[in-house]
């Protein structure tokens, strides 16, 4: 078997109770560190593969993608900058979205150590602009938003996606766990 790509997750433990922002920044931190928990011990090839027939989902696109969460929502929405994406290859779906093609060759550990900068970058980036959690912000998916609503969001991004990891590392290698 290829090199693992994903060494040993460790995640936090969340706040339950506290201020609101503290209990945001550890629930999200914690998602983060489920989602790499789903993809740990697994080498490029086994991150790439399609477990699932009737799905193109890969934990390596998702990994992709949770990157481009991380940056269009947090510096572009929040902080008002132009994130620097990685340039990964995509492509257009039937109903005129934008999805990271999968036939990409860039490495998984240069997609996951884009993902890790991606998350310091919104931790970072997060510290800037939560001063002032009623603040409207610019929204072209959902109209303008408060802060509140654009960090919820980015939650229930991983939240979403967590339980996709899930279910493609249960086909993967039978491995589960919450």
């Amino acid at each position: 078997m290829s090199e693992i790509v994903v060494q040993k997750i460790l995640r936090p433990e969340r706040r339950v109770s506290g201020p609101w922002l503290e209990v945001i920044a550890s629930n999200l931190d914690y998602h983060r560190a489920t989602f790499l928990w789903k993809c740990e011990g697994l080498s490029d090839a086994q991150l790439r593969l399609r477990p699932v027939r009737s799905s193109a989902l890969t934990l390596l696109g998702l990994m992709r993608h949770l990157q481009g969460v991380e940056r269009a929502w947090f510096q572009r929405t929040l902080a008002g900058t132009k994130p620097h994406f990685f340039p990964y290859r995509t492509y257009v779906t039937a109903d005129g979205a934008e999805w990271y093609d999968e036939s990409d060759p860039t490495s998984a550990r240069d997609v996951y150590e884009d993902y890790l900068r991606a998350c310091e970058e919104s931790r970072q980036v997060f510290a800037k602009v939560t001063d002032d959690v009623a603040r409207i912000v610019p929204n072209p998916e959902f109209g303008d938003t408060d802060v509140r609503f654009v960090l919820e969001h980015v939650i229930e991004e991983y939240a979403r996606h967590v339980g996709h990891a899930d279910l493609l590392r249960e086909a993967i290698d039978g491995a589960t766990g919450e």
